[in-house]
């Protein structure tokens, strides 16, 4: 008896934080998962989409990127065998303009060579057009110790 009451508990504890969440928050997440994906599918057409014309990428080793380049980077063919899996996201909005925060865990081969990592980083968007676009992201390896 105490089992299907632990079980309904634990489940509705998973389910709570989505309850909380604003249409644009759970838009947002959205976005950050499928750009995750457009990533790992060098999927240009995505990220053109997001990433707005002002769109700067500031790298782990302080190396700025613009829309073109970022694109460029993003979908090269120097990558293999990405992944991509986010955590701890955190959605915070003003108005038009919106800050996440997230954690991921970052595969890749480069050259032949796997690396994996794991990367903090933080996103600017601005709502336009009715649509949220990328206007600014930067990303912080994470040390581990």
């Amino acid at each position: 008896m105490k089992q299907p009451l632990v079980v309904l508990i634990l489940a509705l504890l998973c389910v709570v934080p989505v309850w909380g969440q604003s249409p644009a928050e759970k838009e947002l997440i959205k976005i950050e998962n499928d750009w995750s994906n457009a990533w790992v599918k060098s999927d240009g057409k995505f990220l053109d989409q997001l990433y707005a014309t002002e769109y700067y990428a500031t790298g782990d080793d302080g190396t700025l990127y613009n829309k073109v380049d970022g694109i460029k980077d993003d979908t090269s063919a120097e990558y293999a065998e990405k992944s991509f899996s986010l955590s701890d996201l955190k959605v915070h909005i003003y108005g038009e303009t919106a800050v996440v925060t997230s954690r991921a865990n970052v595969k890749f081969k480069k050259g032949g060579k796997a690396e994996q990592f794991d990367v903090r980083s933080t996103d600017v968007f601005v709502k336009r057009d009715g649509r949220w676009q990328c206007v600014a992201t930067q990303g912080t390896k994470v040390e581990k110790k």
